[in-house]
């Protein structure tokens, strides 16, 4: 059995935040308590950024979050333990708004291999997400690997991107697709 104080430094430590990491998870509900953690673990956590008890961050060293940006329940952030050490893989740039159960992914499965089960595949190259100043991504909202949402951009509701994405530009639907200029 592992002792509580080896399980304690683990939560303490790992490399990641939520509800499957008790500790931490608990202190996520205090907003001092959550600030301190978040800005142990994460590369960088800006100033007046929370990130919610519910939400995921996996590899939390590879993930930047700048200043105003709350991080909601049911959010994943899914860096990859791949690649250099001083990689970041996930940017979140400064007053950012994001709905809740928004997932963020930098790699993904290789499945080309017939004869192999895909989880045996591995995992394709890593390419980094970054969501620039201002942009709003809408709940539920799927994006995957390289990424690069413009500044002041919208992201409707329940998209998929798979595409960089224009600043000043809405977007909606699976795969996104335009809608308009923002100021249209």
């Amino acid at each position: 059995m592992i002792s509580i104080a080896r399980k304690i430094k683990f939560w303490l430590t790992c490399n990641r935040l939520g509800p499957d990491i008790p500790l931490t998870h608990f202190l996520l509900y205090s907003t001092r308590l959550g600030n301190i953690i978040c800005k142990r673990k994460f590369k960088k956590f800006g100033d007046n950024s929370f990130f919610r008890p519910f939400a995921y961050a996996v590899e939390t060293r590879k993930i930047s979050i700048g200043n105003n940006v709350v991080i909601r329940p049911g959010t994943m952030l899914y860096a990859s333990p791949h690649g250099e050490e001083n990689d970041v893989h996930i940017i979140i740039e400064d007053d950012v708004l994001i709905g809740s159960s928004v997932h963020i992914y930098v790699s993904n499965h290789i499945f080309s291999d017939t004869l192999l089960p895909i989880s045996k595949q591995g995992h394709s190259d890593v390419k980094s997400v970054i969501l620039k100043k201002g942009c709003w991504v809408g709940a539920n909202v799927t994006i995957l690997p390289g990424v690069v949402v413009g500044e002041n951009s919208v992201v409707g509701a329940n998209s998929i991107v798979t595409k960089n994405i224009p600043p000043f530009t809405v977007v909606a639907g699976n795969p996104a697709r335009f809608i308009k200029k923002v100021n249209e």
